[in-house]
């Protein structure tokens, strides 16, 4: 069983013939818990988030944020102790700057972006990402017989998603359609996150030759943190939202919808798709 996931009890209703059939039994399910990030002994926020690999998920929410621009800008990034943390322990994360006095907490735009329903201007939203993160150009072809490859070699990678069935996940792969890394969190930001946090640290940022496939419908926040790593192509198993759309359209990026084994939709960027 992976650190993902957890074991419990749990009553189980199924119809049955001549009625229902009532059974108790055990399941797996994602956990979820929060964690705090903290920069320089202050408090900077809280994301709900699936144990494991944390210090990529804090170092992809701090470049994707705007925090940060490079590796070069952290000096250290450590989970805090029993007698730091409290009762948090394990669930508190710090984080060192080599230059403290260069953080703007202004830059946080979580609070802005979370929610589908904030009524925020698109164009107005669109801008201000591109104040931190300019659109991007060039990035390689991809064909469409590759393209519809990437779905089932990522479902066979998702291993806790296997087990719960409660778990989103980011995937980079090369321009030839290897698998290069995945990570799965209960947040779809979130296992973004990792993946880029993971690129971060391994100093493999930008990822402009990379296309990157999530399990589910690709969001505003996703195009923007794919944007801050440089990545063109983004695909989703699911649908885009209409401000993903206008984003990618503005951005330079390619977004492919609704991928699946028997085809595609691109609704932005298309001249990467042979």
């Amino acid at each position: 069983m992976s650190a993902e996931v957890r074991r419990l009890e749990l009553t189980r209703f199924r119809v049955a013939e001549g009625g229902w059939e009532r059974r108790v039994q055990e399941d797996l399910v994602a956990i979820e818990e929060p964690l705090e990030i903290r920069v320089e002994g202050r408090g900077l926020a809280v994301v709900m988030r699936t144990p494991g690999h944390d210090r990529e998920l804090v170092a992809g929410f701090l470049l994707t944020e705007g925090i940060i621009r490079s590796a070069e800008d952290l000096f250290d990034l450590t989970p805090c102790t029993a007698e730091e943390a409290g009762e948090n322990r394990g669930n508190v994360m710090e984080v060192l700057l080599r230059d403290p006095d260069a953080l703007q907490l202004d830059r946080l735009t979580r609070h802005v972006f979370s929610a589908s329903s904030c009524g925020i201007c698109g164009k107005a939203t669109i801008e201000s990402v591109f104040v931190s993160f300019p659109p991007v150009e060039g990035g390689p072809m991809f064909s469409a017989e590759l393209l519809r490859q990437l779905p089932p070699r990522l479902r066979q990678a998702q291993a806790s998603f296997e087990q719960t069935g409660g778990l989103h996940a980011s995937a980079l792969f090369s321009s030839t359609g290897e698998l290069e890394w995945i990570r799965e969190d209960a947040g779809r930001h979130n296992a973004l996150d990792k993946v880029i946090g993971h690129a971060l640290l391994q100093g493999k940022l930008p990822l402009s030759d990379r296309v990157l496939l999530v399990s589910g419908r690709v969001s505003f926040e996703l195009m923007q943190k794919a944007l801050a790593a440089r990545i063109a192509v983004v695909a989703g198993i699911s649908a885009p939202s209409s401000l993903a759309v206008e984003l990618a359209q503005e951005s330079g990026q390619t977004l492919i919808g609704f991928l699946r084994e028997g085809g595609f939709n691109v609704y932005a960027g298309v001249q990467r798709v042979s």
